[in-house]
């Protein structure tokens, strides 16, 4: 399904199926993912490529620079769940230029298109559906990669990442509304 064929602001059935088959605590996860990535696409109907990379608040933020992030978070959250926190690097050593190259991932960059950005997105929504189906047990644990906003020591289990994608999910989704309601009037909801 396209965002263009949705004029709902729920997921339809067929935006849910495209997991693979899973029950209990996995069927869940994934349906909760799935609707707040909805959610997040359905900020961007109808958009064109600049109207996606503007800033329409206080903020930095933009849709397209949304999804770019949240598509790295997936991303970035799989490959840890598997390879652990190599994988995401250590935050505490990073320079001016390495942050500088992370917030471009909350901007449209030139060359950035949205239908390419939905495709990135799309793309790393799949391997994160076939991972958490495929996945021997939900309750492995990685420690967490050096940074200033974990708990040294601290490990996580692919259920606890998981369950963070899910909220860093829906709390862009609503950045994103606020955005496009700036943007144009168009509502999510309501």
């Amino acid at each position: 399904m396209t965002l263009d064929e949705s004029t709902t602001s729920e997921p339809t059935t067929s935006d849910l199926t495209e997991a693979p088959a899973v029950t209990g605590e996995r069927a869940d996860l994934l349906e909760m993912l799935a609707k707040h990535r909805h959610f997040l696409r359905f900020t961007t109907r109808d958009l064109t490529d600049e109207q996606a990379g503007l800033r329409t608040t206080a903020s930095e933020l933009c849709l397209g620079g949304l999804i770019k992030h949240v598509t790295s978070v997936e991303r970035n959250w799989a490959a840890f769940i598997v390879e652990g926190p190599s994988v995401m690097g250590d935050f505490t050593a990073m320079t001016e230029a390495d942050w500088a190259q992370r917030a471009d991932e909350f901007r449209m960059l030139p060359g950035d298109t949205l239908d390419g950005v939905l495709a990135g997105y799309a793309e790393a929504a799949r391997l994160t559906d076939e991972l958490v189906a495929s996945l021997p047990d939900l309750g492995a644990t990685q420690p967490l990669p050096k940074a200033p906003w974990f708990e040294a020591d601290a490990e996580w289990s692919a259920r606890r990442v998981l369950i963070h994608v899910i909220a860093e999910t829906a709390q862009h989704a609503g950045h994103a509304d606020i955005i496009r309601e700036s943007l144009d009037g168009a509502k999510s909801m309501g």
